[in-house]
């Protein structure tokens, strides 16, 4: 009884966002198991993705599915005691402490590298891609690269900190491209693996190091795509670190994933891809910075990340046959709900991406990006 109770629930809910049960248009879900209702109705977004990993329902177009339900806010309207509860758990808690830093590059950075290498660009830019002009998704990342640079407007022979190197892309790029001297951070030892080979011919250097760990003094600083795992009780803790790392006339630029507002954690994605992440609102951003730098530049591209996450599931999809010898099948089907949930957050603008340029005591003049005013 409770099953057919369950899946009026649903079906209501779902239609709300032009979504059937067993339709056929590419959006619409086909049920396999009637436990999935129930299950979406107690555990909410984890319970949609856990039914999803165990085969319970499928869709054509899972982005598409994700779009219309985050546009018509469904999630808000299945509140569950497990979502409440990782809410509170991340409000009081510091789970991004000193010792729990690590614990996302070994659940998720540290996954296997010949999975980021078939499912990135060239030079492995695990971040949203700038689109505008772009043909495909190297350029994209390339773009993207270039807009952080022309915004920091490094000069040769200046020392660069890059906060949450990853596999080094970023960092090597820099060093060629403009002469300077590059010491990069991360959590993950695959990525530290992977960097130093990469950077080896270049001035870069590449610590497996929390940033909280770093000493010294930079002339610009940059974190892309770092900021998702400092954590709310960190923020002002990380803005405080960077300013003490950075020379009174230089540059910061944070580049990071954004909330329209203080959000609940995702459950699903906290359990089984980025450990105690949390996504910063425009609220908690400022609040850190008050004080302690001068807002420069607030740059919003959040749509372009639809097109990114698209573009790696495509090239995931491409290489499932070389590496479904090394992940399960369940992880699979895990990998692909990740990115294409993700592609439909973007698109439902839930999501957003924002690059902020801060610098200590404000740009004699003026900052203005690559030298010129716009």
């Amino acid at each position: 009884m409770w099953h057919k109770l369950s899946k009026k629930q649903v079906e209501g809910l779902l239609d709300q966002a032009d979504i059937r049960v067993d339709g056929e248009r590419p959006w619409d879900i086909r049920v396999h198991d009637e436990r999935f209702f129930h299950r979406v109705l107690t555990r909410g977004p984890l319970g949609v993705g856990e039914s999803y990993m165990d085969g319970w329902w499928d869709c054509p177009r899972l982005d598409e599915f994700f779009h219309r339900v985050l546009e018509a806010r469904l999630d808000e309207r299945v509140a569950t005691r497990a979502a409440f509860l990782a809410s509170l758990r991340a409000g009081i808690f510091n789970l991004q402490n000193r010792f729990r830093a690590f614990i996302v590059g070994k659940h998720h950075y540290d996954l296997g590298n010949d999975l980021f290498a078939c499912m990135l660009d060239k030079r492995m830019i695990y971040s949203c891609g700038y689109w505008k002009g772009a043909k495909n998704l190297d350029q994209a990342q390339e773009n993207k690269l270039d807009l952080v640079f022309s915004k920091l407007m490094p000069q040769a022979g200046m020392r660069i900190l890059d906060v949450g190197c990853g596999w080094g892309g970023a960092a090597k790029f820099a060093a060629e491209r403009y002469g300077v001297e590059v010491t990069g951070v991360t959590v993950s030892r695959e990525q530290v693996r992977w960097a130093q080979e990469t950077c080896r011919e270049v001035p870069v250097r590449i610590h497996y190091q929390d940033y909280r760990e770093v000493n010294g003094e930079f002339d610009r600083i940059y974190s892309i795509g770092m900021f998702e795992h400092v954590g709310p009780k960190n923020y002002r803790t990380f803005m405080r670190k960077m300013r003490s790392l950075l020379k009174e006339n230089g540059i910061f630029l944070l580049h990071t994933i954004g909330a329209n507002y203080a959000s609940a954690v995702n459950t699903w994605t906290d359990r089984y891809i980025f450990p105690n992440g949390y996504i910063p609102s425009p609220r908690q951003i400022a609040a850190a910075v008050e004080g302690l730098f001068v807002l420069e530049d607030w740059h919003s591209f959040g749509a372009d990340y639809d097109r990114t996450l698209i573009s790696w599931h495509r090239n995931f999809e491409k290489a499932w046959p070389d590496l479904k010898g090394h992940y399960p099948e369940r992880f699979y089907r895990m990998w692909r709900y990740f990115l294409l949930s993700s592609a439909g957050s973007f698109r439902a603008r839930r999501n957003q991406v924002w690059q902020v340029v801060l610098s200590p005591m404000g740009v004699p003049g003026g900052w203005e990006r690559g030298g010129k005013r716009e």
